[in-house]
């Protein structure tokens, strides 16, 4: 996404008031998040908040980032502990007539059993590519979080199938 959007999501989620979330801007020193988290370290921030779903005792911090520092803004999505991503969202496209971002679950474990991930996310979507709308005034912000919390609650489901099932069991049969 480019500046101008991100900037306008940003003021968008300052100005709603959900009452499935709190939210809490995070401060900005410099245009930057420093010792959030290495990966973000230096690099041009507009804007970053916590997001909390107090009801499933869930929450994501969400990052307006130029990510690749090309002038391309991300919408980066870090698990509640800070450890890693869970989505890094910049596609935006005309769908409908509205604008989305559009995410692709690709994921990158060196286990062999990303086909299994990527089958499993699948199922819970219907595709491995989720359209989000953006929205347009702050009374459509929380369902845009509710999406956003789906997305990545969903794939952080598909990136642990793997843990839950054995799908190893073929290669000891033999």
């Amino acid at each position: 996404m480019d500046m101008k959007e991100a900037v306008f999501l940003a003021k968008l989620m300052e100005k709603a008031s959900p009452t499935d979330y709190e939210i809490k801007k995070m401060e900005t020193i410099g245009g930057s998040l420093p010792k959030f988290h290495q990966w973000t370290n230096n690099k041009k921030t507009y804007a970053a908040y916590e997001v909390k779903r107090p009801a499933s005792d869930t929450g994501y911090y969400f990052i307006f980032i130029d990510w690749h520092r090309n002038d391309i803004y991300y919408l980066v999505i870090y698990a509640h502990d800070r450890s890693t991503t869970v989505a890094e969202l910049r596609q935006v496209q005309e769908i409908d007539g509205s604008p989305h971002l559009v995410w692709t679950y690709k994921p990158f474990k060196r286990d062999g059993k990303n086909d299994v991930r990527k089958a499993y996310f699948k199922q819970m979507f219907g595709t491995t590519t989720v359209e989000i709308k953006l929205p347009k005034s702050p009374a459509e912000v929380e369902e845009f979080y509710k999406h956003i919390f789906n997305l990545c609650q969903n794939r952080v489901k598909a990136d642990r199938i793997v843990d839950k099932f054995d799908f190893d069991i073929e290669e000891r049969r033999q």
